[in-house]
């Protein structure tokens, strides 16, 4: 059993993200999954509903995010100074907290999801979809909160493998609810939607029994003692993250807006497909992310500088490997994967395999402002954390997607992600070398 306190090699390391890596993988195959069996066996116009709907699920399921990440790092942090206790009471403070959050948020977003698709250009047939789909999983958000909080934290509870047993019940779960729920009882979009909620009743109820009762792991659910100074620095502490998918959902919608005007609905059922391929190659740096955060926070806070620089370092050529491997495998995969998800309607599957063409450069750049706003989260720096991930999902990308279809109309809209993420690489190395005196890495 690997250890936060243990010394990490580059194989070390490897092996202690490799189950959050495959974790955030089956997470984000709920989303591909749906996309497929809609598109093959419902059609082109439930598929564009889904893709059109899913950001503004993501922004209300978002908050998750920020409890996970920012609570992980208090609670490694704890850990590391030998606060056991302490870190337990925080564990269930954080969960309590994000149930009764979860659930606000739920009955928000079901109040005002039909204003926000017509606001955003949905009419017709395509807002009777989307409207179908959002109906179906936003009341399932306070269990996508859990689910997503839960893949940090069974890191920080040094079981990461439990973490991606669970996600992969949940993922398969998903799986098999949609051909059952699509492909055979021909349900179309709303089961697609009921499939997804279900399963993350998988991923969001099971931990929570697990860590109720008496476990072999660093962390127990007990009477939770609420603290409003450590509720405000979880936020704090997580806010990049938060800022990163809001930021990531907006950019989407505005991918679609764009993408309507300048090539119609084909050009929203392309960029779906290549979100789709971007869930799953960004989802490995995501989970090479979390799984190494809690080894960051616990360092930290033990003051092991000289663990802490090795980890960087290794963790950095680990980000370039991952990189390289992600761009070709992107290139390689387009056809047969556009031919998955479009391969019945020749003009889409035509401007999907241009689109990935150039939008597949944006994996050799993505890995390292992921880790980088990681890495400062973990040290409790959400301020230097939230400036990487604004910049990166909202500011560089919003402008990019502006600026360059009036240069290259639909292709320029394809380009703005890789120059958002060249961009965003550029801030992160400024501050990886600016920071490290300050943590000693």
């Amino acid at each position: 059993m690997i250890r936060l306190s243990d010394h990490f090699t580059t194989g070390r390391l490897l092996r202690f993200s490799f189950p959050s890596i495959i974790m955030m993988v089956f997470t984000s195959v709920y989303g591909v999954v749906d996309g497929f069996f809609v598109s093959n066996f419902a059609g082109k116009a439930p598929f564009t509903a889904v893709n059109f709907v899913m950001p503004i699920i993501m922004i209300l399921g978002c908050f998750g995010f920020m409890f996970g990440s920012g609570g992980s790092a208090l609670i490694s942090m704890t850990l590391g100074e030998g606060k056991k206790e302490k870190a337990n009471k925080l564990f269930s403070m954080l969960i309590a907290v994000s149930v009764i959050f979860g659930i606000l948020i739920a009955v928000v977003g079901f109040l005002i999801i039909r204003p926000v698709l017509s606001l955003l250009g949905a009419d017709g047939t395509l807002l009777d979809n989307c409207l179908l789909y959002a109906r179906c999983v936003i009341p399932a958000i306070p269990l996508l909160f859990l689910q997503y909080e839960f893949q940090t934290l069974f890191v920080t509870a040094e079981k990461p493998k439990l973490g991606l047993y669970v996600t992969a019940a949940a993922g398969m779960t998903n799986i098999v609810l949609d051909a059952l729920f699509v492909g055979v009882f021909r349900w179309g979009i709303v089961g697609a939607g009921v499939a997804t909620s279900l399963s993350e009743m998988i991923g969001g109820l099971l931990p929570v029994l697990y860590f109720l009762r008496d476990n072999p792991s660093t962390l127990r659910l007990s009477r939770p003692t609420f603290s409003l100074q450590a509720i405000a620095r979880i936020c704090a502490n997580g806010s990049s993250e938060v800022m990163s998918n809001i930021s990531m959902s907006l950019v989407g919608m505005l991918f679609n807006v764009q993408l309507l005007k300048y090539a119609g609905q084909n050009g929203v059922a392309a960029y779906g497909v290549l979100m789709y391929v971007n869930m799953i190659f960004l989802a490995v740096f995501i989970g090479f992310s979390i799984g190494t955060a809690p080894v960051i926070g616990y360092d930290f806070g033990a003051q092991n500088h000289a663990e802490l620089k090795g980890i960087l370092k290794k963790s950095l050529g680990i980000i370039v490997t991952f990189s390289v491997c992600m761009l070709v495998s992107a290139l390689l995969l387009a056809k047969p994967l556009t031919l998955m998800f479009v391969g019945y309607d020749a003009e889409l599957m035509k401007l999907t395999l241009h689109a990935f063409s150039i939008y597949s450069f944006c994996f050799l750049f993505s890995g390292l402002a992921i880790y980088g706003s990681s890495f400062f989260t973990a040290l409790n720096d959400g301020l230097t954390s939230a400036i990487i991930s604004f910049m990166r999902t909202l500011v560089f990308e919003t402008a990019a997607i502006l600026i360059l279809p009036q240069i290259w109309g639909v292709d320029g809209i394809w380009y703005s992600t890789v120059a958002a993420e060249v961009m965003a690489d550029t801030l992160t190395v400024a501050f990886l070398i600016g920071k490290r005196r300050k943590y000693g890495y």
